[in-house]
């Protein structure tokens, strides 16, 4: 059974914070940053206010830095923003961020209640603080009834074109909804949408386990607990009953870094889909069917020429193409301070695979 001490969170800093250079609203910003920039940590002091200023300082230093506007660039920005950032530190004691004018994270109570004076990185509490509120108040999925509540940690759609493309799919779907299985259940959308058009039982599985606790808690002892069940494990997990139908939707983006669990939900891995379709074939019914729901983004972002599905198809001999739909992605809003171009061509994909 797993629980809030299996979940992966922010690694407390227990050392001590007394060699560390502070930051408030005297401190030389240039100073600072160079400090960011040899490797030497920064403890945010007097107001909440401070870490929010030297992060913006932060921004403007390294996109002078990488001022191309790219994607090979931008990721360059990214990676390089990610590295220093995890250098700025925050207090906390008894649960609590001592500084002034912070806001009430509940995470931290739950995370840590044995723990009564550590240093977090600030955009760990940046993460923590919006996820709570996340968690709290829910978010609105367009193809749900029901808001969902994403636990800390677990992947959640801020763009719903490819949800909605599954939904139009499964009003058209007209085989048997006795079973179907989620590969990588996250916040649950795709579960819930299913059940929503009938499927009897939806088995979801996830390699987080933040994504497994989340959901039993948000579900609790509902109808919906009954109809979706879960399991903490790799692809099928402990699944083996073969099923009508198969659901995935993969990341979209090749890996190009060691990855964590939060990285799992955007970046795959060499081997995932290979392992994914071998596994598939042996879980499927003989007229079911098996949904991936991908993009273009790596090809129209140049991080890879090789389309997993379209590669299966044509060499792993185990399945066969029914149906491609797509739906173009809505356009970048005006507001967004990322070149993304190529969001004009972007199409999210449903693929239905059968067995070949």
């Amino acid at each position: 059974m797993i629980s809030h001490k299996d979940i992966n969170k922010p690694t407390p800093i227990t050392s001590s914070k007394a060699q560390l250079e502070v930051f408030n609203r005297s401190s030389d910003v240039n100073g600072t940053i160079r400090s960011l920039e040899s490797g030497r940590p920064v403890l945010i002091t007097a107001f909440y206010s401070n870490g929010l200023t030297l992060l913006k300082e932060l921004q403007t230093h390294l996109k002078r830095k990488f001022a191309g506007n790219s994607f090979k660039e931008q990721r360059a920005y990214r990676d390089a923003y990610r590295k220093l950032s995890k250098l700025i530190l925050i207090e906390v004691v008894d649960q609590k961020l001592i500084v002034k004018k912070a806001p009430s994270i509940g995470w931290l109570e739950l995370f840590y209640p044995e723990i009564n004076n550590f240093l977090l990185p600030f955009t760990k509490i940046q993460g923590l603080n919006s996820s709570w509120q996340w968690y709290k108040n829910g978010i609105t999925v367009p193809v749900l009834r029901n808001k969902i509540h994403p636990y800390y940690g677990t992947y959640f759609p801020t763009r719903f074109d490819h949800l909605i493309l599954f939904d139009n799919w499964l009003k058209r779907y007209e085989g048997s909804k006795k079973s179907a299985i989620d590969v990588g259940i996250g916040s649950g959308v795709l579960s819930f949408q299913m059940v929503k058009h009938g499927f009897q039982k939806v088995f979801g599985t996830d390699t987080n386990p933040n994504a497994i606790v989340g959901l039993k808690q948000t579900m609790g002892d509902t109808k919906l607990s009954r109809k979706v069940e879960l399991d903490f494990g790799s692809l099928f997990g402990t699944w083996e009953k073969p099923t009508e139908l198969i659901v995935f939707n993969p990341p979209w983006l090749p890996a190009t870094h060691k990855l964590d669990k939060n990285d799992e939900a955007i970046y795959y891995n060499k081997t995932l889909f290979t392992d994914f379709f071998e596994a598939a074939k042996q879980r499927l019914l003989p007229d079911g069917k098996l949904v991936v729901i991908f993009s273009n983004l790596a090809q129209l972002t140049k991080a890879t020429t090789k389309h997993p599905v379209e590669k299966e198809l044509a060499k792993g001999g185990r399945f066969q193409l029914e149906k491609r739909l797509t739906r173009a992605v809505k356009k970048a809003s005006d507001k967004t301070k990322r070149e993304q171009h190529w969001r004009a061509s972007e199409e999210v994909e449903l693929w239905v695979l059968t067995h070949s």
